[in-house]
């Protein structure tokens, strides 16, 4: 899978990150796709693969929770929606599978939690995560400069040299990356749609 997307655990937070390509066989068709999303104020859903199964799904999932708060007046917390999110992935899996690789991060009462889910309806509860082609090239990186109570600054640095080696290494190139935050204050973007100057070329040329 072309798609990268990279998940680490810090002290307090979650970083998500996630490459903006939309692609179809050898053909590019988006520079500028936001593959992570904002389940609530406290939970980011990454997640990659084909771009029909990757909206249907993510979207399915941000309402069923609203819908479940709204209707219980109790917001679910991380590992309830990771099980919740594995659960939809296992039973449409014998009849119309969902082909999306996903990586939710939550911030709640028992404190910051990434979990690791693919379209098999596998589920694991990680450190530090990736999907993609990205994994053979970042997985190496987390794992030599990944420790316990990461700070926001050198959790965000691990991930730049992430993505520094998937621009060094990786044949296909992705010229722009989102980088998104949770912590105990919500969610936020920590690097937006165009923030790289080759992203930033790549606009002034389709202008």
């Amino acid at each position: 899978m072309s798609d990268s997307l990279i998940g680490l655990v810090g002290a307090d937070y979650v970083l998500i990150a996630a490459d903006t390509t939309t692609a179809r066989s050898v053909l590019k068709m988006k520079l500028d796709d936001d593959k992570i999303m904002a389940l609530d104020s406290h939970k980011l859903l990454g997640a990659v693969g084909p771009v029909g199964d990757r909206v249907h799904f993510t979207e399915y999932v941000q309402r069923n929770l609203k819908l479940y708060k709204f209707r219980n007046n109790l917001t679910l917390g991380t590992h309830a929606t990771a099980n919740f999110v594995r659960g939809e992935l296992a039973d449409a899996l014998r009849s119309s599978p969902y082909q999306v690789n996903l990586l939710l991060g939550g911030v709640d009462e028992e404190g910051p939690a990434l979990y690791f889910l693919d379209y098999l309806a596998s589920m694991d509860k990680l450190e530090y995560a990736a999907h993609g082609y990205c994994a053979y090239f970042c997985l190496s990186i987390l794992d030599k400069y990944y420790k316990k109570d990461l700070t926001l600054e050198q959790g965000i640095d691990i991930i730049e040299k992430c993505i520094t080696e998937l621009r060094a290494r990786f044949i296909i190139n992705s010229p722009d990356f989102v980088i998104k935050v949770v912590d105990k204050n919500g969610t936020r973007v920590v690097r937006g749609l165009g923030s790289t100057d080759e992203s930033k070329e790549k606009g002034k040329e389709r202008a």
